[in-house]
């Protein structure tokens, strides 16, 4: 049973992103940011400081799992900040972009309008895409965040409520915002950044596990019947 709904989560990830890679709307917000067409928030830094903390402090559940090592979370909060600064503050990239890119390029338009601080927001059907995987990416991590604040106590390692499903629903939440906000936002910060994101976290799942086997050799059982991820 367990296995089958293990499958079953896998599969729906897989469907999403594989709609999401293969839709036509994907490719057109891509072209538009890339060649610098997009309408853009500038100037707003007050979004842009909100947005920072917010994801910034998201890292900080990190350190219930194992001791905390922030230089390994430098890089990380290097793409939160220059994302948000472009996204929301001086769009560098589509400024640099829009000076070699002549040719029209045609850009999906929004289907979802809201505002939140006094600024107006725009949402095209790839932002919709990604707004889907980062919430379940924050729901991983906030889910994962509370089942080791309740075993904080416990002399061994977290094996009870979504960790029985997944070594490392945090890890698979994080990559999953990273992979989100690629879609909301394809520019040259998040081409570079992703990739290296996602085998960093990767990565340190690997390190962690060492580290967890050296101290409680019972683990290794837990990885032969626990999956690495979702």
């Amino acid at each position: 049973m367990k296995k089958n709904f293990i499958l079953r989560i896998s599969a729906a990830v897989f469907a999403v992103v594989s709609v999401v890679l293969f839709h036509r709307e994907f490719y057109q917000q891509f072209e538009c940011y890339l060649k610098g067409k997009a309408n853009v928030i500038s100037q707003e830094w007050h979004i842009v400081i909100l947005n920072i903390l917010l994801f910034v402090l998201l890292l900080i559940p990190l350190s219930f799992r194992r001791k905390a090592k922030w230089g390994e979370y430098g890089i990380v909060t290097a793409f939160f900040v220059s994302l948000f600064v472009e996204m929301y503050g001086f769009p560098l990239t589509i400024y640099f972009a829009s000076r070699y890119f002549s040719e029209p390029v045609v850009c999906s338009a929004p289907v979802i309008g809201f505002d939140f601080l006094g600024v107006g927001f725009g949402m095209e059907i790839p932002m919709i895409y990604a707004a889907v995987l980062m919430s379940i990416g924050t729901i991983l991590i906030v889910i994962g965040w509370i089942t080791l604040y309740r075993n904080r106590n416990k002399n061994n390692f977290t094996a009870s409520g979504i960790y029985k499903y997944s070594r490392h629903p945090q890890y698979l939440g994080f990559i999953l915002i990273l992979f989100g906000w690629f879609i909301d936002w394809p520019t040259i910060i998040t081409i570079i950044f992703v990739p290296i994101l996602i085998y960093k976290y990767i990565r340190v799942c690997g390190i962690e596990e060492k580290e967890i086997l050296e101290k409680y050799p019972e683990y290794g059982k837990y990885m032969n019947k626990v999956p690495f991820s979702l």
